[in-house]
């Protein structure tokens, strides 16, 4: 009877202890933001740079681009120490040397300031302008159906198709095919319209890896979904180089 008890109790304890190679299969869970292509810092920013910008600099109001400083730097100060999302990862390099140039031009303007310098000021104000500026434009999609397409093929390949997720690539192939539908109805804005047959013949070329890449999930094969995911990504890239 002591003997059963004893192997009661032990089979008990190991039923209460979870197995250690299940939470280790676990996949972390994606970051909150992780798909939102989006720099608080930076915008929050903007508030400040549109008073530089459209208030201060046009009436050469000096008084007022002095009194500005402490919000410049400490605006600055945040944009430099944001960190970007997960979706915006490729966007590293640049955005890197976007925020050297704005701390540098912080540093002349401040510069400005202390030596009283008007004309200084005012140049400087317009440089922090331009820098603000290219850090927007290093993060924004050229247009909205290519940042709604990125966002599925994201998800896509850093998480679903590295762990060969069947379910969840086929939802997001689906919505990633909508995605693509629309990006091939959208108008170039008029603003790229010298790159229009580039950005024409890059949007064919990742359409048409998009049909193949549905194609290859309807197999249910790991080797051709792997290696079309891959075809739909290097396509993605050469369409965001048309923009470069």
């Amino acid at each position: 009877m002591k003997a059963f008890l004893t192997l009661l109790i032990a089979a008990a304890c190991v039923c209460a202890c979870p197995a250690p190679t299940l939470f280790a299969q676990e996949k972390p869970a994606v970051a909150p933001g992780e798909t939102d292509a989006r720099v608080p810092e930076l915008e929050a920013f903007h508030k400040t740079i549109y008073k530089l910008w459209h208030t201060a600099w046009p009436t050469q109001d000096i008084a007022m681009l002095t009194g500005l400083l402490p919000d410049i730097k400490a605006g600055a100060a945040a944009v430099a120490g944001a960190k970007l999302p997960g979706i915006l990862q490729d966007k590293k390099d640049p955005w890197a040397k976007g925020v050297q140039g704005l701390q540098a031009t912080v540093e002349a303007y401040e510069a400005a300031v202390v030596a009283k310098d008007s004309a200084a000021i005012l140049d400087q104000a317009e440089e922090l302008h331009s820098r603000y500026e290219t850090l927007v434009r290093t993060i924004r999609p050229p247009m909205k159906e290519i940042d709604a397409f990125h966002a599925e093929l994201y998800m896509l390949y850093h998480h679903y198709g590295p762990a060969f997720d069947l379910p969840k690539i086929t939802t997001t192939v689906t919505a990633m095919k909508e995605k693509m539908t629309a990006l091939n109805a959208a108008a170039l804005p008029s603003r790229h319209a010298s790159r229009q047959e580039a950005f024409t013949a890059a949007r064919g070329t990742l359409s048409t890896a998009v049909d193949k890449l549905q194609e290859a999930v309807a197999t249910g094969k790991k080797e051709p979904i792997t290696a079309a995911i891959e075809s739909v990504h290097t396509a993605y890239v050469a369409l965001e180089k048309v923009f470069e």
